[in-house]
């Protein structure tokens, strides 16, 4: 879930930290480069002309502890808030300048001109944890094999104060669900013009019995006996 803030309510790293727990999330780690690319597409589509969503960098969950109790190099000492051991790092070149900067962020300036930030696109840098940034949680996954299958999309609840990106899964009962609750009322226009055709085809049927040639032709023996004084 990507959380894109407006630039007023953007939030510090220990904020979006609290904001990922409270939800049952932690702030994104990253395994491996597949996971990278996998969070850079879902922004790439997410950032399309027309979309709305401004620039700004995302929080992930690698910082640096400030204790003061550890040693050794610099970029040795950045881990995962979530416990992960991966060692997948994606640092922009001379990253991470470390000092007083100890979270770290993923670049994202999309609308940003090639000599002001545009190529470190996605790439990390260490900034100071006080700094207000978008964020993006990471979720394990529900072991519910009837879990609805989506599509990433974008909400934009009344009243929130950010937009956010879901991505579910989605199952076939559900997306059958979707085709036939819109063809009802189709459904029910055909049942009714077909039962108006059969009751005027009994209809016509009835008025044609009442009429058939040999009753009319009995009917009009009848008459012709009467009136030449035959009938008995």
């Amino acid at each position: 879930m990507a959380y894109f803030h407006e630039l007023s309510s953007r939030v510090s790293f220990q904020e979006a930290r609290q904001a990922c727990e409270s939800e049952g999330g932690v702030l994104l780690s990253l395994e491996n480069e597949a996971e990278q690319k996998l969070i850079e597409s879902m922004l790439q589509n997410l950032t399309k002309p027309g979309t709305g969503i401004s620039d700004g960098d995302f929080w992930i969950g690698l910082w640096r502890n400030g204790d003061g109790q550890t040693s050794g190099a610099c970029p040795d000492l950045y881990q995962w808030s979530d416990g992960s051991s991966s060692q997948y790092r994606n640092w922009y070149t001379d990253e991470p300048s470390c000092g007083s900067e100890k979270c770290v962020v993923m670049y994202h300036q999309p609308t940003a001109n090639p000599g002001l930030g545009g190529p470190y696109l996605y790439q990390w840098n260490d900034d100071r944890c006080n700094m207000k940034h978008n964020y993006i949680c990471k979720y394990e996954p529900e072991i519910n094999p009837t879990a609805p299958v989506e599509k990433p999309y974008l909400t934009n609840q009344p009243g929130d104060t950010h937009q956010n990106v879901v991505v579910t899964e989605a199952g076939l009962i559900p997306n059958l669900i979707y085709v036939i609750i819109p063809t009802i009322p189709l459904l029910l226009l055909i049942l009714v013009a077909f039962g108006t055709c059969c009751f005027q085809m009994l209809h016509k049927s009835k008025g044609r019995s009442k009429t058939s040639p040999n009753q009319s032709t009995l009917w009009i023996s009848k008459s012709t006996r009467k009136e030449s004084g035959m009938e008995v």
